[in-house]
C-alpha cells in the first residue's frame, strides 16, 4: 500500500531553516498536485503551500516570501524550504498529494506528519 513519507523536521531556533521532504513508500503511476499544511496545538489544519504538476505555486500570506515548495517529479518529491523560521510556525507539517496508482484513478493522499518546533 502506498504512503506519504515526510522527513526533515526537528527543533530549530528562530530565524533557522529546515526542509521538509515528502515522497510515496511504493511505486505510484503518476502524482498530480502536492502540497503541505500544518497544525498547531488548539487549531485547525491550514494549508502551507501547494504546487501543481505543472509547477504553479500557492503560499499562505503567513508564510509569503519565507517558504519555497518545489517538487523533483523524477523523484516524486515535494519539498518545504522554510527559512527564517519564527515561533508561530511551530505545528505538526503533514503533506498531502493526488497520487495515481492505479490507471486512470487520482486518489489523494496524506502523510503521517512531522513535527516542526521553532524556539525564541
Amino acid at each position: 500500500q502506498v504512503q506519504l513519507m515526510e522527513s526533515g523536521g526537528g527543533l530549530v531556533q528562530a530565524g533557522g531553516s529546515l526542509r521538509l521532504s515528502c515522497a510515496p513508500s511504493g511505486t505510484i503511476l503518476r502524482f498530480n498536485a502536492m502540497g503541505w499544511y500544518r497544525q498547531a496545538p488548539g487549531k485547525q489544519r491550514e494549508l502551507v503551500a501547494d504546487i501543481t504538476s505543472a509547477g504553479s505555486t500557492n503560499y499562505a500570506d503567513s508564510v509569503k516570501g519565507r517558504f519555497t515548495i518545489s517538487r523533483d517529479n523524477a523523484k516524486n518529491t515535494v519539498y518545504l524550504q522554510m527559512n527564517s523560521l519564527k515561533p508561530e510556525d511551530t505545528a505538526v507539517y503533514y503533506c498531502t498529494a493526488d497520487l495515481m496508482v492505479v490507471a486512470g484513478h487520482l486518489v489523494n493522499y496524506w502523510g503521517q506528519g512531522t513535527q516542526v518546533t521553532v524556539s525564541s
